[in-house]
């Protein structure tokens, strides 16, 4: 903590003093800006303010994700920390790959860095008042953003209040109660929401709708299992064993009320005008018209846009590491990286059509598993014979039909014998069996599906749903069941699946309760929801701790027929898909209860005596 919290920021704000001869006495740096002079300019006010957005990293979209510390998705290359997350190893000195958007230390040297803001805006010393005060409040949203992201990795974290300076006596903090932490977060954003209201805001910066919705997940994860600590200790005696718990959630108060909280809080972001992509209708629309809806809110295009209510958006020339998301996930058979490889476990769970589940037990299904399911498995996940882009130049007469090909396939060769051949994007491929996919599936979504857009060469232009109008949404139907109103949480959650083309949902009580999560589950899929919602929930034993499955697919040559250039056709092929666990040896998965938050650094807790460490570690 000492180290972390007397970084400096970004902006060079300290002015260096030359004593050498006249000439260079009192000069001005010319790569530097003094401190002070920042706060007397607006430009350079708003230019300190920016740079504090750099901490949103790459969203998600780094080439790992976080998803594939979930049941959503495997990591495809091994060796980067992933494991020691999924197979519980995670420790003090090894914590295991931690994203830097919320990394301790970066954490709180953006949060510094949004006290410096805070202080020399609330009393501004430039004449623009207007400009002044929409300033604050993006330094206020920040300032809650970075420590809502502490408190859902971490619990209750040290609340730093001011930019602490060199030479203070102690630096060591306690970490404040779980409930400090969200009406800290929570008034920080309400001062935001105020300052922003009405304030024209370039895509990407924080405006009014975006306090707001922060707010409405800081306070639905509040309300939720994970932090009421009666519920937390009666599912888990790790939690239950902690001599503090007041630090990992509540242990006093009105659950009900919490929850009446956080329904207040989405509804206000329901009751903007000005958010929502094609959330007004009666009925589902078409199939097709459904993945198209879900590929247009994925990558915010053709009005998809308008669920976008905060992005973090990349910049062709920075050459910035989330424009490269084609690459990083696409298939080898494209000459991509494969990265973050949907899992069986996933795609299980998209519904039929019909809105009944899939079952590998009903032959009708098990024989055609990717036929009639939820439109958005279509804008998600490329699956064995979906179509996609044309193929490289290299690889288009391999595959003129331009269809995933994750199986082994039989073929006829030149002299009339049948082989066997190893699709295109398979480990075994003879474009690439270096980066295939381990679980037979890729991922789709956030990938602009422009076919002039070649993944592996060329940046996208898809952003970052930091925060989205949805997720209010959900949050707003979660909240009313979890109040017992099942009839306005259908209301709202139908609104979802109409876009989507899927059925009202008709369940009550608990039943109602599993078909919302499972619809979370399916519209947030790779949003970095997955891996908070199955720990607030505390069903993480069940979902993250099961293994990795995947999915082995061979296509076999029906009697007298014979197929020179493999293409995805029941009529030539019989086809068999099974089920199974990944190779132990590549990930074997594991669920504690300690995994239930990140440990502390052990630098972190050398550097600050005061600190108390997590459950389990």
């Amino acid at each position: 903590m000492k180290k972390s919290i007397q970084k400096l920021g970004f902006v060079a704000v300290v002015a260096l003093m030359a004593s050498c001869n006249g000439d260079f006495v009192n000069k001005q740096p010319l790569g530097e800006v003094v401190l002070s002079t920042v706060w007397q300019d607006g430009p350079l006010a708003e230019a300190f303010v920016t740079d504090i957005y750099n901490g949103f990293g790459q969203g998600g979209l780094d080439e790992q994700m976080l998803a594939s510390l979930t049941d959503e998705a495997l990591f495809t290359h091994p060796g980067r920390g992933i494991n020691t997350f999924t197979e519980a190893r995670s420790n003090p000195a090894d914590i295991g790959w931690v994203n830097n958007t919320y990394a301790w230390g970066d954490m709180y040297t953006r949060i510094r860095a949004c006290n410096l803001a805070i202080e020399n805006l609330t009393s501004p010393q430039f004449n623009d008042p207007t400009l002044a005060t929409r300033l604050l409040g993006e330094a206020k949203f920040m300032r809650a953003y970075y420590y809502q992201q502490l408190t859902r990795y971490y619990g209750g974290v040290p609340i730093i209040d001011r930019a602490y300076k060199l030479g203070e006596a102690d630096y060591t903090v306690t970490r404040n109660t779980y409930e400090e932490c969200i009406n800290f977060i929570t008034k920080d954003l309400d001062d935001a929401a105020t300052a922003l209201k009405g304030k024209s805001m370039l895509p990407g910066r924080a405006n009014e709708a975006a306090a707001l919705a922060l707010k409405s997940r800081v306070l639905l994860y509040a309300a939720s299992d994970l932090h009421d600590v009666p519920t937390a200790k009666a599912k888990s005696a790790t939690i239950a064993a902690f001599a503090k718990p007041e630090i990992l959630g509540y242990v006093s108060g009105s659950r009900a009320d919490r929850w009446k909280k956080a329904k207040d809080a989405a509804k206000a972001v329901l009751n903007l005008t000005s958010y929502g992509y094609e959330l007004n209708l009666s009925a589902p629309v078409s199939k097709e018209q459904g993945t198209t809806n879900y590929i247009n809110v994925s990558t915010s295009k053709n009005g998809g846009e308008k669920d976008l209510i905060l992005g973090r958006y990349f910049i062709d020339l920075k050459d910035e590491g989330g424009a490269w998301v084609g690459r990083n996930n696409g298939p080898n058979g494209y000459h991509n990286w494969a990265g973050n490889t949907p899992l069986q476990n996933l795609v299980d769970d998209y519904e039929m059509m019909d809105g009944s589940k899939f079952d590998w037990s009903d032959p009708s299904k098990a024989t055609t598993p990717y036929q009639n399911r939820d439109p958005r498995f279509y804008g998600t996940i490329l699956y064995d014979g979906a179509p996609w882009k044309p193929r490289p130049s290299d690889v288009a007469g391999r595959d003129p039909n331009n269809q995933i090909q994750t199986g082994q396939y039989q073929v006829t060769n030149a002299s009339g014998a049948v082989v066997a051949a190893a699709g295109l994007d398979t480990r075994q491929s003879s474009v690439e069996d270096w980066n295939g996919s381990r679980t037979g599936y890729y991922m789709r979504k956030f990938i602009d599906p422009n076919p002039a857009i070649v993944d592996q060469n060329t940046r996208q232009q898809v952003p970052w749903p930091l925060i989205r109008y949805t997720e209010s949404l959900l949050n707003y139907v979660e909240a009313c069941i979890e109040l017992g109103e099942d009839a306005e949480a259908k209301t709202y959650l139908n609104k979802v699946r109409f876009r989507a083309g899927m059925p009202a949902i008709t369940e009550t009580g608990n039943a109602l309760r599993e078909r919302y999560r499972n619809e979370r589950r399916v519209e947030m899929a790779y949003e970095e929801q997955r891996y908070h919602d199955a720990r607030r929930w505390m069903i993480a034993p069940t979902t993250l701790g099961e293994q990795a499955q995947i999915i082995q697919i061979t296509g076999t040559l029906k009697a007298g027929k014979t197929v020179s250039i493999y293409k995805y056709d029941p009529n030539n092929y019989n086809y068999k898909y099974q089920v199974t666990n990944i190779d132990p040896g590549i990930e074997n998965r594991k669920w504690l209860d300690k995994m239930y938050f990140v440990p502390i650094s052990r630098d972190e807790m050398n550097r600050n005596s005061k600190l108390l460490q997590n459950p389990g570690y």
